[in-house]
C-alpha cells in the first residue's frame, strides 16, 4: 500500500469517526508534533497519546472539531495534505482555518505527523491555555 493510500485511510477513519480504523494507520511509537502555544501544543509520543491528543480537541470544542483533506501529494514515505479543519468553543471565536499536514509513512503506517496552520496565533487563541 503507498504512502498517500495510508494517509487516505487515516482522512476517512478520522471524517467517520472510526477510532480502531484511525488507530490502525499509526505506528504504535508514532509522534505527533502540534505546533504552537496552547493546551494542545507539543509532541505527542505513542499511539495512546496521540489518540487521547484527537479526542482532546473533540472534548474542548464539544464534539464540533471537523477534519476535511483537501488535496494530497507524495515523495517516498512523505505525505503533505492540505486539509481545512474548523471546530467552535464557548467564549471563543470559531475556528476555520486551512493548513498542511505532512506525514512520513513507514511499513504502511505513519510513523509522524507535523502540522501547519495558516494563523498559528488564531489557533493559539481558540485552543487556549491550560
Amino acid at each position: 500500500m503507498s504512502a498517500i493510500d495510508v494517509v487516505g485511510q487515516y482522512g476517512a477513519a478520522m471524517a467517520a469517526g472510526d477510532i480502531e480504523a484511525l488507530a490502525a494507520t499509526f505506528q504504535p511509537d508514532a509522534v505527533w508534533h502540534q505546533p504552537g502555544a496552547n493546551q494542545v501544543s507539543g509532541d505527542h509520543v505513542g499511539l495512546h497519546a496521540i489518540l487521547a491528543h484527537l479526542g482532546r480537541f473533540m472534548t474542548l470544542s464539544g464534539g464540533t472539531f471537523v477534519l476535511e483533506t483537501d488535496s494530497a501529494t507524495e515523495s517516498g514515505d512523505l505525505v503533505s495534505a492540505t486539509v481545512r479543519f474548523r471546530a467552535q468553543r464557548a467564549g471563543h471565536d470559531d475556528l476555520d482555518q486551512h493548513g498542511v499536514d505532512v506525514f512520513r509513512v513507514v511499513d504502511g503506517r505513519i510513523a509522524e505527523v507535523w502540522l501547519m496552520s495558516e494563523d498559528q496565533d488564531a489557533e493559539d487563541r481558540f485552543w487556549g491555555q491550560v
